[in-house]
């Protein structure tokens, strides 16, 4: 495994790949809105609200993929052995300790 790339193990987020796909279209969408907004020169707190939720949207669509990853390929590590399982947590913690500070 190189820089968390598994390429033998299915991720648990495939099984809602395509919702996950849509949401990031739409925080897409939010950041084009962001750029065409300060384009048009709109007032700070409107650009700031707009800031805020395209931040909410981020960090739940983090969460939703943090949890597939715990259900999925924790659980699976775990199952595993030891070794593997103690990896797994650890990104794991990495993982929500850059959530954490964002």
């Amino acid at each position: 495994m190189v820089s968390g790339v598994d390429n033998e193990h299915e991720h648990g987020y495939l099984g809602h790949k395509d919702d996950h796909l849509k949401r990031l279209r739409r925080i897409e969408g939010q950041a084009r809105g962001l750029q065409r907004m300060v384009e048009e020169e709109k007032y700070c707190i409107d650009i700031l609200t707009q800031v805020s939720a395209m931040t909410s949207a981020l960090h739940s669509f983090s969460i939703q993929l943090l949890e597939e990853h715990m259900n999925h390929c924790v659980v699976d590590a775990a199952r595993a052995g030891d070794a593997e399982a103690r990896e797994k947590v650890t990104e794991a913690v990495a993982a929500i300790s850059r959530l954490v500070r964002s």
